[in-house]
């Protein structure tokens, strides 16, 4: 089964959000090699949940896949953030994908410590500059992850 990491700024949806609603649409990913990546998880995948852009980024818990890639309607809603006005409902080129809630962590493990980590240094997350939110995770990244919990 293939793993994945996928950034999300907590004020758009958190870990404890998911926690409490117990799923979700992962939708506003704008970036097309991230697209492609979502398009390519299926139902019962696994993904590290991280939260970006806030005081303490790092990976917060653990989510599945309960829905593979599908249009994602956010980017023909015109109140969104994502609305994408080139896309329309015979042509969007953007994907989401439904997630659900499966573990968070007692304590983010924070990017200082997951860069500090010789097991990661494929990993995109832990490269100066890298901004993609979402990403593979091999076998061996997944464990030394789950490791430092």
């Amino acid at each position: 089964m293939p793993f994945w990491l996928m950034k999300s700024e907590p004020a758009e949806l958190s870990i404890a959000d998911l926690q409490r609603l117990g799923q979700a649409r992962w939708d506003g990913v704008r970036n097309y090699q991230a697209r492609n990546f979502l398009r390519g998880m299926q139902v019962g995948d696994l993904f590290f949940f991280y939260h970006s852009s806030c005081a303490v980024p790092g990976i917060a818990g653990i989510a599945r896949i309960e829905r593979a890639a599908y249009p994602d309607p956010s980017a023909l809603d015109p109140h969104s953030h994502y609305f994408d006005a080139k896309a329309s409902s015979e042509k969007n080129p953007w994907s989401a994908v439904d997630v659900a809630f499966v573990e968070a962590f007692p304590e983010v493990i924070r990017l200082p410590q997951l860069k500090a980590q010789s097991a990661l240094t494929a990993l995109p997350l832990v490269h100066k500059g890298s901004r993609l939110s979402v990403m593979p995770v091999s076998t061996d990244e997944w464990q030394a992850i789950l490791a430092l919990r």
